[in-house]
């Protein structure tokens, strides 16, 4: 007779390995990333974040003290899988109703990924209000590490509840043990009750009926401890053949219940055999697991099939047994590249943090860099379980340093704006109190310089940006516009001044000088000054018309005046003539005594000239003394012509 050998798919045999996939699925609750940078909007070009939520929900929810722990075996075996949608759109009150009908309806080893799911649901929307109620504190002029976090009735609530299952969990994990073995008490007091069912006296009927009572409750009764599990079930299954092969039972009887027996187990070879198709391994492993209860619980087949189907069915469990030991293989290798991948990501993240950036531009390019790697991270998968909490908690706080430097960079320029604002509402002042100001020279010189220093002040706040740049123009634009009016006025009068000093150099031109002597040429000269400024780009040229005019009137002034001075000298020479040669060489030594003297004052005021040049009013000053070499060169001319005709005398 084949023994039937189920150590390669017992169910208490392969905990481990069950364990571990489930707690590689559960590490994703453990892992968050704090993100959130809370530099303004205003100050600068934020780029999407990546969605850690669910991460730091999760943290946020053991932080709070609702760890479940390791998940058990038996609460592996219990569990389906939670949808991922169960509580989107849920409010907090609607899943703690939900979480307090889930107690009263679920056995407690059914619960446990529900209330993993439930709680990372709870702590997404507690965090976003929080979140929410911290922005507005500080928004109304709260200091971010004077914000009080609000109690949560909901959160307290939340953990009555989990107080609740958690007390019924660690309960039905300390009776678990005390319960198997009084399991493995009732399967072998079955076992002897069968022993005894075999050597009985009753009637067949009632033989059949009371072995049929002992397979239901040996099928429902729980588990044994894992070390009874192989030595029970072959001995209960001996027992089993003992009563088929030595009870005197109908003989058809029999034949109908073990061809009963041999559906059922060609039955769950079949369905062991499609488990190869199932997509996940780990609940391909899980389902093995209760066809092998099944297939324990089911009874003997004819002898004939007995050997065939059981190495049926132990060749489709060995493919699944198979599939799943290098499905954690694979994993257990994977896990190790991912560690090998999120240190790259953490050395590069710590590097970053570790930047001097100086700018906001700077600032901005490595935020963009930042959120990538966080994208990054989120695509590789988890690293092992003794590891996988101490790298991300290593990626966190370099993420956490990173906007912390962020921060307080921004706290920097935020308090250099409000400098910068201060200093431009000053310039704004001084702008505003020279716009109405008529001293157009030295204003305009004011508020150029003015300009210029607005320059060279720094940036301020796009909030007051524009505002303050308007209220400085403004002022500005206002005096400019006044001084433009003003000297729009001005020209047309510098236009007429211009035509009115055009007619006069006419007028002079024409005039009698002779008739009217040094007093026509003084009273041309009064007319020309009570005449204003003409327009800037014709004053040279009309006031070297208006020089010329008047020298040509004091030329033929003096021409007709120097005439008569000489008759006038001539007839005193005459005069002297009779008085002796001693009054002509007297008169002689004065004149050329006059001539040295104007020779030296001449060479003086040419020597003058040079200094003038050095002076502010250098070009009128230089004017005044031209004019006076000019009339000591006449007066030095008329003397040297006297003394000729003095020597012509004494000839």
């Amino acid at each position: 007779m084949a023994t039937e050998n189920l150590t390669l798919s017992a169910p208490e045999e392969q905990v481990s390995p069950t364990i571990a996939a489930e707690d590689v699925q559960r590490q994703e609750t453990t892992e968050t990333v704090a993100v959130t940078d809370q530099t303004t909007q205003s100050e600068e070009e934020c780029a999407p974040e990546v969605d850690f939520a669910d991460e730091e929900a999760a943290l946020a929810a053991d932080e709070a003290g609702l760890e479940v722990g390791d998940e058990t075996a038996e609460e592996a075996a219990h569990e389906s899988p939670v949808a991922d949608d169960l509580f989107a759109g849920k409010t907090k009150s609607e899943l703690l109703d939900y979480f307090a009908t889930q107690l009263e309806e679920k056995p407690v080893p059914a619960l446990r990924r529900t209330v993993e799911a439930l709680k990372v649901a709870f702590y997404r929307i507690r965090r976003s209000e929080v979140e929410t109620a911290r922005r507005q504190f500080i928004e109304g002029g709260g200091e971010a590490e004077n914000f009080v976090v609000p109690t949560d009735e909901a959160e307290s609530r939340l953990k009555e509840l989990f107080k609740e299952y958690r007390q019924r969990r660690d309960s039905y994990i300390a009776n678990l043990d005390a319960e198997k073995e009084a399991n493995l008490k009732i399967k072998l007091q079955i076992i002897e009750e069968l022993k005894e069912l075999i050597s009985s006296d009753e009637t067949l009927n009632h033989t059949f009926t009371k072995f049929r009572e002992l397979q239901t409750r040996w099928k429902e009764t729980g588990l044994v401890p894992q070390a009874n599990v192989k030595d029970l079930w072959e001995t209960y299954n001996l027992h089993v053949e003992h009563f088929y092969s030595f009870i005197k039972i109908n003989k058809e009887l029999r034949d109908l219940d073990l061809k009963k027996n041999y559906e059922q187990k060609l039955s769950l070879c079949e369905q062991a055999e499609t488990l190869v198709m199932e997509p996940s391994i780990v609940e391909a492993f899980h389902k093995l697991q209760k066809l092998h209860d099944e297939w324990r619980e089911t009874g003997p087949v004819p002898m004939e099939f007995k050997e065939s189907l059981w190495e049926r069915f132990k060749a489709a469990s060995s493919r699944i047994n198979k599939q799943h030991q290098e499905h954690f293989e694979n994993l257990k290798a994977e896990q190790v590249k991912n560690l090998e991948l999120k240190s790259a990501l953490c050395a590069q993240v710590e590097a970053l943090a570790g930047e001097p950036f100086t700018t906001r531009k700077e600032w901005n390019k490595a935020s963009e860099r930042l959120l990538e790697i966080q994208k990054t991270w989120k695509t590789i998968g988890f690293a092992p379980k003794k590891d996988n909490t101490r790298i991300y908690e290593r990626f966190r706080s370099a993420c956490d340093r990173f906007f912390e430097l962020k921060r307080g960079y921004y706290a920097d320029v935020k308090s250099e704006m409000e400098q910068n604002l201060q200093l431009k509402m000053e310039l704004c002042e001084a702008a505003e109190a020279l716009q109405m100001s008529e001293d157009w020279k030295k204003t305009t010189e004011e508020l150029i310089a003015l300009q210029a220093r607005w320059k060279e002040v720094g940036a301020v706040s796009r909030r007051h940006s524009d505002q303050v740049w308007k209220r400085f123009r403004s002022a500005c634009d206002k005096f400019f516009e006044r001084k433009a009016a003003h000297f729009s006025s001005v020209d047309d009068e510098h236009t007429a001044n211009l035509e009115k000093k055009l007619a006069l150099l006419e007028e002079m031109a024409a005039a009698d000088v002779k008739k009217g002597g040094y007093e026509v040429i003084r009273d041309f000269q009064r007319r020309w000054g009570e005449i204003g400024f003409v327009p800037i780009k014709q004053k040279d040229q009309i006031q070297k018309r208006y020089k010329q005019a008047v020298d040509k009137l004091f030329e033929t002034l003096r021409g007709t005046e120097r005439d008569r001075q000489m008759g006038r000298f001539k007839e005193k020479l005459s005069s002297m003539k009779g008085g002796g040669e001693r009054r002509m060489l007297s008169e002689r030594e004065k004149l050329y005594n006059k001539v040295r003297q104007l020779e030296q004052e001449i060479a003086l005021l040419e020597n003058n000239i040079g200094f003038f040049a050095k002076s502010k009013n250098a070009e009128s000053l230089i004017a005044d003394v031209k004019q006076n070499i000019d009339k000591a060169k006449a007066q030095m001319q008329d003397a040297i012509e006297k003394i000729r005709l003095i020597d012509a005398e004494a000839e």
